[in-house]
């Protein structure tokens, strides 16, 4: 099975964080959790939901996994600022592994300049920033670019988990 790695930050959205994890760990999938601070739990905006985050970018290398899935709500934009991070999404999208970001996911795609040229979609509050970054935005439930994946909101989930299975 593939190994994956979550980018979670203070105020995620529960759902967007929550169903992917847990279904891909069902389907046998080993995933990590990243954040600003390993060994801590940060929580989904709607306080329902808690991920701990297994380590912090600082020792995290792209090429040990698989797959990159980053939840929207608050997170992105509070992660958006650490340069760790946004370095360490940079170096996973030019490898050209999937890389699956819903709705304010894409925000650190955006930080880590890998969105222009190409077509996404996101929360309609997003579009601008993506527009502005000289992305291609369209309102579907699910666009895939490369290996880039991603999703507008909670309700889309359910292409997003497929496509994210598919691309694995």
């Amino acid at each position: 099975m593939s190994k994956l790695v979550f980018i979670v930050g203070e105020g995620f959205e529960d759902s967007e964080f929550q169903v992917p994890y847990e279904r891909l760990k069902k389907a046998g999938h080993e995933v990590d959790v990243m954040g600003k601070e390993a060994g801590v739990d940060v929580h989904g905006k709607r306080e329902g939901v808690a991920a701990h985050i297994d380590m912090d970018a600082s020792k995290a290398d792209p090429d040990d996994y698989d797959a990159l899935v980053i939840p929207g709500g608050f997170g992105p934009d509070r992660l958006r600022t650490d340069e760790k991070i946004v370095a360490f999404v940079k170096g996973f999208v030019s490898t050209g592994k999937p890389v699956a970001a819903i709705c304010h996911g894409p925000q650190l795609l955006i930080e880590a300049d890998q969105v222009r040229g190409r077509t996404l979609t996101s929360w309609p509050s997003v579009r601008t920033d993506l527009l502005n970054a000289g992305a291609i935005w369209v309102d579907e439930p699910v666009v895939v670019d490369g290996n880039l994946i991603t999703s507008r909101k909670p309700d889309d989930l359910e292409q997003f988990c497929q496509a994210i299975e598919q691309a694995l």
